[in-house]
Formats: structure tokens, C-alpha cells, sequence
């Protein structure tokens, strides 16, 4: 029976050749991440900031740009709207106002007060959530800790199964990807929340093991092959799992892009987020954890270490 194959057998991609180009592409978005993230910063959702949150659905025809004109003209600072997954079902967000819990129980009072002498009172509430800012700066910071304990655990697994050296280029990755994804939030505008940090955590569980998959082949066929230099090597390993990488690549996209297109505005920056995660963990797991290998002087044995020397510097 025959069937079809996305990546024909025993493929020979000098995929290193590539190397120097790929680290300089990866230097430019980490810059542009970092400057991103510094000059412009993220958007931080309720979750974050602090305020008021309150999901009403209205009846067929409402107006949205109405209904933000109305809430505007309430003095309470800061109100944005937005269809949640469907326009009948509208997402606002107040800003918190000054004082306690009355003082935010005071605002939504006086919000459905003005939705109702202006579109009915057959509006459907369907939640109503205040944040705190202490609450958006403890969240902050376990979200941070969250992903700097994850990248710590990452880097000892790997430093006890391989080398160090292999810990080193996985941990670097893994920055790579996380940088990127948080730069490509800060550029975007898109909402920054808790589902992005759970999102954040699956990116890095995702990129290590499309990496640990390379790595692994990458320390088997170094026992293999002891006279080969670690270039080639490497790019042997990245041809014998790059049909593993790819199909496991296309089917998880294919599960985020129905996830993004069928879920709804509820999980729409999440699906983004992981789809990125997807891209650049495959990108880094080929072009940055294997390369830095070589950057890093990993040897096949000692008895070859001065070959290897001797012919990376030719293929550089």
C-alpha cells in the first residue's frame, strides 16, 4: 500500500550552513522584543491592572459605539468596550475607581443604571469580576516566578540527561522563545493575562521537547559516530527527527487554528500565543539549541576534540 510522505526518507539538509544567519535573524527580534516591551510595555488585562469587569448581553441591533458613547459620558475614567465572540455579547472594562469595594460597587450600579434608561431594561448580565491592584501585582509576580521556575527545572533535567552543555543550549531556546512570544504581545497590543502565562508555561513544555527529541539523536549518534565532525553530526540528527518535528509541528497548529478560528474571543489571544509558541519552538529547537551546541565546543570523545577543532574552523 502506498501512502503519503510529507518528508521523504533520509533527507540531507545542511541545515548549520544556515546557522550564522538564523543566529543574527533571532539577535534582531530579541532586540526588538526587548525595545518593544520596554518602550511601549504590554497590555495588561484585568487580571493585571485592576478594575472592573462586566460581560452583559443585549438585544439584536445594539449599537456598541452607542453604548461606549453613553458609558463615556459617566466620568469613570478609563471605559472600553469590545464584542465578546459574538455582537450581541459585549465585554466592558472600567478602570478602578478610587476607594474601597463600595466605591467599585458604586460604578457598576451606576453603569447598568445608564444601560438600562438607554437600551432596556432587558439586558442580560452575565458576570461582573473586580481586580484589585494588589491582586495585579501578586499575580505579576507569580506569573514571572512561574515561568523563571519552570526554565530552572527545565535546565537541571536536561543537565542530569545530557551534558551540560546540552542544558546550556535547551535553557537558551527556551529564553529565545519566551522573549519572542512576549515581544510579539508587547508589538501586537494583544491582551496580556493569566491565560497568556499558562500559555507561556505549554510554549515552554513545547519547545523542550521538540528539543530534548533533537538532542537526544544528536547524543546517540555521537556514540555512533565517532569520527564525524560535530557539524555534520548535528545535521544528520536534525534529518532524522525532522519528520517527527514537522508532522507533530503541523498537527498541533492544525488543533490551535480550529481552536482560534471556533473558540471565540474567550481563548482568541491564548490560541495566538500558543500558535507563536509553536513556530518560534520549532524554529529555535532547529536553528538555535542545535547550533549552540558548536558555540558551546560539545565533542563527540576526547580523542577527536582536535579534529573537530580543526574542521569547524574550515566550515565556518
Amino acid at each position: 500500500m502506498r501512502y503519503f510522505r510529507f518528508v521523504p526518507d533520509q533527507t540531507n539538509i545542511q541545515f548549520m550552513r544556515g546557522r550564522h544567519v538564523a543566529f543574527f535573524i533571532s539577535l534582531i527580534l530579541i532586540i526588538g522584543s526587548v525595545v518593544a516591551f520596554v518602550v511601549k510595555g504590554l497590555n495588561y488585562g484585568i487580571d493585571f491592572r485592576g478594575g472592573i469587569l462586566i460581560e452583559v448581553k443585549t438585544p439584536l441591533g445594539t449599537s456598541i459605539a452607542e453604548m461606549r458613547d453613553s458609558l463615556g459620558t459617566l466620568g469613570l475614567g478609563e471605559v472600553s468596550l469590545q464584542e465578546f465572540g459574538a455582537p450581541d455579547d459585549i465585554l466592558i472594562r472600567i478602570e478602578r475607581q478610587e476607594g474601597g469595594e463600595e466605591a467599585q460597587l458604586e460604578a457598576v450600579t451606576i453603569v447598568k443604571e445608564q444601560l438600562s434608561e438607554n437600551f432596556g431594561s432587558n439586558l442580560d448580565y452575565r458576570r461582573t469580576e473586580f481586580v484589585g491592584p494588589k491582586v495585579g501585582a501578586e499575580l505579576i509576580s507569580a506569573g514571572i516566578k512561574a515561568v523563571v521556575s519552570a526554565l530552572l527545572a527545565m535546565m537541571v533535567y536536561i543537565w542530569f540527561r545530557f551534558e551540560w552543555q546540552f542544558s546550556l543550549g535547551a535553557v537558551a531556546a527556551l529564553l529565545h522563545d519566551v522573549t519572542l512570544t512576549i515581544g510579539m504581545f508587547a508589538i501586537s497590543g494583544l491582551e496580556f493575562n493569566l491565560a497568556t502565562v499558562a500559555a507561556i508555561l505549554l510554549i515552554v513544555g513545547y519547545s523542550l521537547n521538540d528539543t530534548v527529541v533533537v538532542y537526544d539523536r544528536v547524543r546517540e549518534n555521537l556514540r555512533k559516530y565517532k569520527k564525524l565532525v560535530l557539524v555534520d553530526v548535528l545535521n544528520r540528527s536534525i534529518n532524522d527527527t525532522l519528520s517527527r518535528t514537522l508532522m507533530t509541528s503541523i498537527t498541533t497548529m492544525l488543533a490551535l487554528l480550529a481552536l482560534y478560528t471556533l473558540g471565540g474571543a474567550v481563548i482568541a489571544d491564548f490560541s495566538i500565543a500558543l500558535i507563536w509558541g509553536v513556530l518560534v519552538g520549532t524554529y529555535s529547537s532547529i536553528f538555535i539549541a542545535a547550533p549552540l551546541l558548536i558555540k558551546l565546543r560539545l565533542r563527540s570523545s576526547p580523542e577527536t576534540a582536535k579534529d573537530d577543532v580543526d574542521k569547524l574552523g574550515d566550515l565556518s
